[in-house]
């Protein structure tokens, strides 16, 4: 595996009323992507933004946009947020009854000019739900937590999917969400992934800089071969 180390910064949990500068902050520490979550009331229970601020966001980025929809209906606003500027534009599988809509999901995606199709599963979600369209995205999403809100906890649990997609043959990337920190994240790379999203540990860290750094070395060293670091 020769994916290179990313560490993905969450723009849920910057301070919204400095969102450019927080966003600058980021870049100066060392994020290799911004992770932003759109939530639509309805697939999850918060509500967060829409491709006006994507767009808005991505006038101001330096580095590529993560953008995670938790949304019930992605495809509809796929070209949305493709031309608000998305390099990754991931979709959650739970929102598809089937393989078929699945890859109509995939397809529309592509269609509509994004980069890099991810798809994502909930924690209780079974990763064999997604093994039958591995062929056809660049990054799986694992999420450790339920999606909706930050802070919350990591579930150790989900680190078998991880291993599983690497199993599988998998040689896109592995995203892990939720709770990684300078404790979770060596076991995460350990397990598989090479793309990490992190919230709080680094937002709310003294030094984010430092924070980062820290976490990048822990992920490189744990990683099963040596992937190596930004």
């Amino acid at each position: 595996m020769t994916n290179t180390l990313l560490i993905a910064p969450s723009m849920l949990s910057c301070d919204f009323a400095r969102i450019g500068e927080e966003l600058a902050r980021a870049e100066a520490a060392g994020a290799d992507w911004h992770h932003v979550d759109v939530m639509d009331g309805h697939f999850v229970p918060n509500l967060t933004i829409g491709p006006p601020v994507v767009a808005a966001v991505h006038k101001v980025a330096r580095v590529p946009l993560d953008v995670h929809l938790m949304i019930t209906e992605p495809l509809r606003y796929a070209g949305e947020f493709a031309k608000a500027g998305a390099h990754v534009l991931t979709f959650h599988i739970e929102t598809c009854t089937n393989e078929a809509a699945a890859r109509k999901v995939i397809a529309g995606f592509r269609e509509a000019g994004v980069k890099s199709v991810g798809v994502s599963l909930n924690p209780d979600t079974e990763l064999t739900r997604i093994l039958p369209i591995l062929d056809s995205v660049d990054l799986v999403l694992v999420m450790s937590v339920f999606p909706g809100f930050g802070g919350q906890k990591f579930t150790p649990s989900v680190l078998s999917k991880t291993r599983g997609l690497r199993e599988h043959g998998f040689t896109g990337r592995v995203e892990m969400d939720g709770g990684i920190n300078a404790e979770t994240i060596a076991r995460c790379a350990e397990a598989g992934c090479d793309t990490f999203v992190m919230g709080s540990a680094l937002y709310g860290a003294p030094d984010m800089r430092s924070e980062l750094a820290r976490c990048r070395e822990l992920a490189s060293k744990a990683a099963p071969r040596a992937l190596p670091a930004r």
